[in-house]
């Protein structure tokens, strides 16, 4: 068992080897196949293989008469090779290729190595190149390439020798993003439509709760939070509208301001989460001197910080969306593609901290909610949707209806991106129907909402004092 085991690994691996003069006086042509592995390939011989072309200037360098080639064809899934270096792409029929021709490392061609990748339909791709990599210090890498995509092949010319493959990063065909773009336009009118009704609910709300100085706080809270998606929906509509034709300065501050809508939103989810944290388990909130401007202060003024040093180093500009077929269908100001890792450090990396700290929120306050419940402390109505719809609103107002964009990435990321432009055009709704369920009609006895949870826990702590 153990012999056919390493008969099967040995089968993804294919070697072919050449003896060549250093006074060769032409090119040398190599095919290659997943199946066949590398052989020699002749001028007018014509086929659907993948090429190799080594260039006479190789030869020509070296100090000895000959030359040992040496051509492999590795099977990335039979050998178990390479597995932890592809984690941001498929790699092209499993197949990697290695080249080396003598005992010394081969770089700085003038005239450069030519591989032709055959792939019939080219699948999806964002970017497709040619990834070298030189182990032991993996990496995949397409410095020193450079890449001619095809109907049905893929020219890379590299100006070095090592291990090649075509990596394949997942993207959008044009009927897909435009849908995107079709629904998240939609979206964004109906979420700032919601937004308007929710900001005038909790003003009426906030008049008519004149005595109640914590629904009060709460309400306020949930104002800033929804005024910071009517601002994020408003910006993304300017944004999609007027990027075309904008001029450079102009469309670095429109970057920028999009950017900031975006960090108040995650930064007044993150308050959010806060201040469930202090009424439920510090009770904490209505002893704070000037507890809602402080938060203002927080939730308005951190992104400006965030913004100007991105600012400062050049971050915004033109941001473009493209296709398979690299054609552009988008245009939007944001933050450029030499700036992407202040995206994953401000947007992705900060998102995540507060997404994990609200879900860690949002369990200790369903788990006290049911004890309190349980415990008889909470009476009357306790319907099971009423709380359940209660849960769900609680949920969405601490960021789970961002939570798809980590979900993304990928050959199968289309159906989580309709889902994540979905949930988030529909996340001012949730929250309207969110406080409405729990503020409005205001019972005389106590139900079993949040609210109530809340105004027994503050209650209670003023007794203990």
């Amino acid at each position: 068992s153990a012999s056919l085991a390493l008969h099967d690994r040995l089968a993804g691996l294919k070697v072919l080897l050449l003896n060549v003069s250093r006074a060769v006086a032409r090119d040398v042509l190599i095919t290659f196949s997943p199946t066949e592995g590398p052989r020699t390939l002749n001028m007018t011989e014509k086929g659907k293989a993948g090429k190799i072309q080594l260039p006479r200037e190789i030869f020509q360098s070296l100090s000895s008469r000959t030359a040992r080639v040496v051509v492999t064809v590795l099977n990335i899934q039979q050998l178990g090779m390479f597995k932890e270096v592809n984690q941001t792409g498929e790699v092209l029929n499993d197949t990697v290729v290695g080249i080396t021709v003598g005992e010394t490392s081969i770089s700085g061609l003038r005239d450069p190595v030519q591989l032709t990748f055959a792939h019939g339909q080219l699948p999806r791709v964002s970017q497709p190149c040619p990834p070298s990599i030189t182990p032991p210090a993996g990496g995949w890498s397409s410095s020193g390439c450079i890449t001619q995509p095809r109907d049905e092949e893929t020219v890379c010319s590299c100006n070095h020798l090592t291990f090649f493959t075509l990596l394949l990063n997942p993207a959008l065909d044009r009927s897909t993003a435009q849908a995107l773009m079709a629904v998240a336009t939609t979206g964004c009118g109906v979420a700032m439509a919601f937004s308007i009704f929710t900001i005038a609910f909790c003003i009426f709300l906030r008049c008519r709760i004149r005595f109640e100085e914590t629904l009060r706080i709460n309400l306020g809270l949930h104002m800033n939070l929804v005024g910071s998606l009517l601002l994020l929906n408003l910006v993304f509509l300017l944004n999609s509208g007027l990027s075309s034709g904008t001029q450079p300065w102009t469309c670095k501050v429109l970057g920028g301001l999009t950017h900031y809508c975006l960090l108040c939103c995650f930064t007044w989810t993150a308050l959010e989460g806060c201040h469930f944290y202090l009424l439920f388990v510090k009770v904490l909130g209505t002893y704070i001197h000037h507890y809602l401007l402080k938060l203002c202060l927080v939730g308005w003024g951190f992104p400006v910080l965030v913004v100007g040093v991105a600012g400062v180093i050049g971050s915004y500009g033109e941001y473009c969306i493209q296709t398979v077929d690299h054609q552009v269908i988008a245009r939007l100001c944001w933050i450029t593609s030499k700036r992407l890792l202040v995206h994953y450090i401000t947007n992705c990396g900060y998102f995540g901290l507060i997404f994990l700290f609200n879900m860690a929120v949002f369990g200790v306050v369903t788990q006290k909610s049911c004890c309190l419940q349980g415990t008889g402390v909470v009476r009357g109505d306790r319907k099971a949707w009423k709380v359940a719809l209660v849960a769900v609103g609680l949920f969405c107002l601490l960021g789970a209806t961002w939570a798809p964009v980590f979900l993304t990435h990928g050959t199968s990321s289309a159906p989580m991106l309709y889902l994540f432009t979905i949930l988030n055009s529909l996340q001012g709704i949730f929250i309207f129907i969110w406080l409405v369920v729990l503020y409005y009609p205001k019972t005389k006895e106590t139900t079993g909402s949040l609210s109530h949870i809340i105004r027994h826990d503050k209650t209670a702590t003023v007794s203990q004092d």
